[in-house]
C-alpha cells in the first residue's frame, strides 16, 4: 500500500459525515504500525466529541492521539521519536496552514495521511482540505448512505438552525444526504425562515 511513500506523499481521505473518514483513518494507522512506519497520530484540540485523546470511530475502534492547538507544533512532536508518518484526523477543523506543514512534512520524507470533511454543511469548500486534495498524491473520497433516499450521500446536512461554519455535532445536528436530498432540505429551511 505505502511502499513507494519512502520519498514523502500526501494521503487524503474525505467524505460527508458517516462515510468513515475515521475508521478508514484507523485501518491506515494499523497497517502502519503492522509495517512497523511509527505514526504520529494528532487531532486538532476542537475536535472533543468522542474522546479528547483519542480517535474513535462510530464503530467504537480507537487510537490514543495528541491534540493540537497549532498544526505547527507537530514539528516539536516530531522531534521526541524517529515517526516515518504523520496522520491527522478531523483535520478540516485545522486552519489552511494545515496544507504547507503536510506539504513541508511530505517533502521531507514523511508520509501525510489526512482526514477530514471537503464541504461544509453549505456544500461549500470546507477549510484546508479542499488545497490538500489538489497536492495530494492519493485521494480516497468516501460516501454514506443518504438518510431521505438511501442513495449514496456526498453531503452532510445540518439539521439545526446554527448559522455557523464550525458547529461540532453528530447524529442530533446532522445527517448525510445526497445532493438532491440536500437541495430539497435547504429549500425548505428557506421557505420556513419566510
Amino acid at each position: 500500500m505505502y511502499k513507494n511513500f519512502n520519498e514523502g506523499m500526501i494521503e487524503v481521505i474525505t467524505g460527508p459525515m458517516f462515510s468513515g473518514k475515521s475508521e478508514e483513518l484507523l485501518k491506515r494507522i494499523r497497517t502502519l504500525e503492522y509495517a512497523k512506519l511509527k505514526p504520529l497520530v494528532i487531532k486538532p484540540e476542537f475536535d472533543t466529541r468522542f474522546s479528547e485523546n483519542e480517535i474513535v470511530s462510530r464503530a467504537g475502534v480507537k487510537h490514543k492521539t495528541h491534540i493540537l492547538k497549532n498544526i505547527n507544533d507537530v514539528y516539536f512532536l516530531l522531534q521526541e521519536d524517529k515517526y516515518k508518518a504523520v496522520v491527522i484526523d478531523e483535520a478540516h477543523w485545522f486552519n489552511e496552514e494545515l496544507v504547507k506543514v503536510a506539504d513541508d512534512l511530505a517533502n521531507k520524507g514523511y508520509l501525510v495521511i489526512v482526514a477530514g470533511l471537503d464541504q461544509n454543511y453549505l456544500r461549500e469548500p470546507f477549510g484546508p482540505i479542499p488545497n490538500l486534495l489538489a497536492i495530494a498524491e492519493r485521494v480516497t473520497k468516501l460516501q454514506a448512505i443518504c438518510v431521505k433516499c438511501q442513495h449514496a450521500a456526498s453531503t452532510s446536512f445540518r439539521k439545526v438552525a446554527a448559522s455557523e461554519i464550525n458547529l461540532l455535532g453528530d447524529f442530533q445536528e446532522y445527517e448525510a444526504r445526497c445532493r438532491k436530498c440536500h437541495n430539497a432540505g435547504q429549500k425548505e429551511k428557506l421557505q420556513k425562515k419566510v
